[in-house]
């Protein structure tokens, strides 16, 4: 069987790093959405889900990601909104830093932890989602990182590559991503996702 996947998804960092690509790619103002699905799919890669932690400007509740997210897990997702105060995205952050650093304990023996991020704010004072990704990694989980390349902390990416696994987003930008009103996403191409070796 399939190692389980935790999903841990950073939406903000995920959607405001990928608006700086499509301005380079294919700049139109306003109109970029991330195709949630497409994404949450590619972080699976066809493993079963277990749970998926969503922290950021989540989508709204109608939004037909939830049910999408259900359908895979039989389960809703744990969802952590920012507030407009800054004040309030720290805390928000660790409450879902808190929620991985359960996983050691909760999950024995470990299992796979991706994380849609390039946030690796912290790490040298031994705090955030990169410090937090080396404390799983060293009890045994397996990691993965899904990030826009020139968006993720480098060091996180350099460290993903030789322990884990590091998938680049700009690799499958026309699949999680659209143009409202100007362009669709397209269908996933599994065949060109890296996979850790058996």
């Amino acid at each position: 069987m399939a190692d389980r996947v935790h999903i841990i998804w950073d939406n903000s960092n995920i959607f405001v790093s990928g608006r700086s690509v499509c301005d380079k790619i294919e700049y139109k103002p306003g109109g970029f959405r991330i195709n949630f699905e497409n994404l949450i799919d590619l972080a699976a890669d066809a493993r079963p889900i277990e749970q998926v932690f969503c922290v950021g400007s989540v989508p709204p509740p109608t939004d037909s990601v939830w049910g999408h997210i259900k359908r895979l897990t039989g389960k809703k997702p744990e969802l952590y909104e920012r507030g407009a105060a800054s004040g309030k995205e720290q805390a928000v952050d660790q409450a879902l830093q808190t929620r991985m650093l359960r996983l050691g304990y909760d999950y024995n023996p470990p299992e796979t932890i991706v994380l849609l991020s390039g946030d690796g704010s912290g790490f040298e004072e031994g705090i955030g989602f990169f410090s937090d990704l080396k404390r799983l990694h060293g009890i045994g989980w397996n990691v993965e990182v899904l990030s826009w390349r020139d968006h993720c902390k480098r060091q996180m990416r350099e460290w993903a590559e030789q322990n884990g696994l590091f998938v680049s987003l700009d690799d499958f930008y026309s699949s999680v991503t659209f143009l409202e009103k100007l362009r669709h996403a397209k269908p996933l191409d599994f065949s060109t996702r890296p996979r850790r070796a058996a």
